[in-house]
């Protein structure tokens, strides 16, 4: 399993209906992380590979997302996105962090044992 792509349309399905709702509301039965990435990025492209394998090794338990800032400027704009990579984690309840950079495969693993606890 790898990370899904998603879009404007998917992010309003399965994260948060941004254009219903000024407020933050989560929209997903289960943690979740996105990554805001560029296909020009290396720090992106090095990050790629290890955003994969967590969505395999967390398959169940959270739901990982990648956003490309290029197809998907809204969704950039509404987080805020201006450096890249950007890892947003997002409970099931209360707000998402932010997390701007690339990141050692220990660190995000850390962060996401802590989003199911």
């Amino acid at each position: 399993m790898t990370a899904i792509h998603l879009t404007k349309e998917g992010f309003r399905r399965r994260v948060a209906d941004f254009e219903q709702t000024t407020e933050w509301k989560f929209l997903g039965s289960r943690p979740a992380l996105i990554d805001f990435y560029a296909s020009w990025c290396g720090p992106c492209k090095m990050l790629s590979p290890v955003i994969d394998e967590l969505a395999e090794e967390y398959e169940g338990k959270v739901d990982i997302y990648k956003v490309n800032v290029d197809e998907e400027e809204e969704l950039s704009a509404l987080f805020g996105i201006r450096t890249i990579p950007t890892l947003i984690f997002i409970p099931t309840e209360g707000e998402p962090e932010r997390v701007m950079g690339g990141r050692p495969k220990a660190e995000l693993r850390e962060k996401l044992n802590a989003l199911i606890k």
